[in-house]
């Protein structure tokens, strides 16, 4: 008579698989993959083939059997159902900007596992928004936060701890605690600006990390690739960048918020005349992309020029001494 195959262990129960639990991978090449910051099965599941080759100094043959056998055993690249999509996305989390009307635009605030974009001119409040959002992630979830820390990328000196303090005791929040769950750093130049993003995943691991702001995300791809001959490379290295950041964004469920430049067409001659910085690269890698543009003082106006799932609109914000509002 033929046994019953034994039943699988709940998830809650079963033995934790380890990078050297996996075919080929011994304890010297395990600790050149963390070191890389392939540190679970997961991240290595959605590694590129050679990226693995060259973190662990092996061939990418031995690199694409290691990631089919994370994939495999992390159960990562099957097909699901659209309900069962659907369900999973009801259990993303959104971040309010304290503004009914802009959340009301982006479909209930800022969402995580996606890249939101705000471009425009300078004193559009971009920066502001950022802060903003850096405060609001900490709230509680009936108060529009996910009770997380903040990883801020600064490119262009434009973080004031001060901001922070004002935006924090409008909302409720000791200024002291909102200030030590938000870890800044000082970006120099496009690499050091990619690396960073390495930096806050091992950071991610530690902390309850919910949002990763990149203020801005083109000023030093723009300033370092000047020219034509130039914009490809420009253009490469700023694909992997936002790639990074989506496979932050998933890996640990938290929202992505990039500020952007705009730059003028000399072309145009009715209407608007300026364009986001990164051309097509950009808006394809971006989620939501919202353009912000001045109004009479202190108010702004958000636009929303792209999204998935949500239809173009507009949405009016002030900046005041507590923050955005509406």
């Amino acid at each position: 008579m033929p046994t019953k195959p034994a039943a699988k262990a709940p998830a809650d129960e079963r033995i934790e698989v380890t990078l050297e639990d996996l075919p080929g991978v011994g304890g010297t090449t395990a600790d050149k993959l963390r070191e890389a910051g392939f540190t679970d099965l997961m991240e290595l599941a959605v590694a590129s083939p050679g990226a693995v080759a060259e973190a662990a100094d092996i061939g990418l043959a031995i690199a694409q059997k290691i990631i089919g056998e994370a994939r495999r055993r992390a159960d990562v690249g099957g097909f699901e159902s659209g309900t069962m999509l659907l369900e999973r996305r009801k259990k993303l989390g959104r971040i309010s900007t304290n503004t009914k009307s802009l959340d009301e635009l982006l479909g209930g605030g800022v969402e995580t596992q996606a890249i939101t974009e705000f471009a425009g001119e300078f004193g559009t409040g971009k920066t502001q928004l950022a802060h903003q959002l850096a405060v609001d992630v900490q709230l509680p979830a009936e108060q529009g936060g996910l009770q997380g820390e903040v990883v801020y990328i600064d490119t262009e000196s434009t973080f004031r701890p001060e901001r922070i303090v004002d935006m924090a005791k409008a909302v409720g929040l000791v200024p002291e605690e909102a200030l030590g769950r938000i870890h800044v750093a000082r970006a120099f130049n496009s690499n050091h600006q990619m690396l960073l993003v390495a930096k806050a995943q091992e950071l991610a691991r530690e902390k309850p990390v919910r949002l990763l702001v990149v203020d801005s995300l083109t000023a030093h791809f723009r300033s370092e690739y000047v020219g034509r001959a130039e914009l490809a490379p420009r253009q490469q290295l700023l694909n992997k960048h936002l790639h990074e950041l989506l496979r932050f964004a998933d890996t640990y469920n938290a929202a992505v918020v990039v500020t952007n430049q705009v730059s003028a067409r000399p072309d145009i001659l009715f209407g608007d005349p300026t364009r986001p910085i990164g051309g097509n690269i950009v808006a394809h890698a971006a989620t939501y992309r919202l353009y912000l543009r001045k109004s009479k003082p202190p108010r702004r106006i958000a636009r929303l020029i792209d999204s998935p799932n949500l239809p173009e609109g507009e949405a009016v914000y002030s900046l005041t001494t507590e923050g955005v509002r509406d």
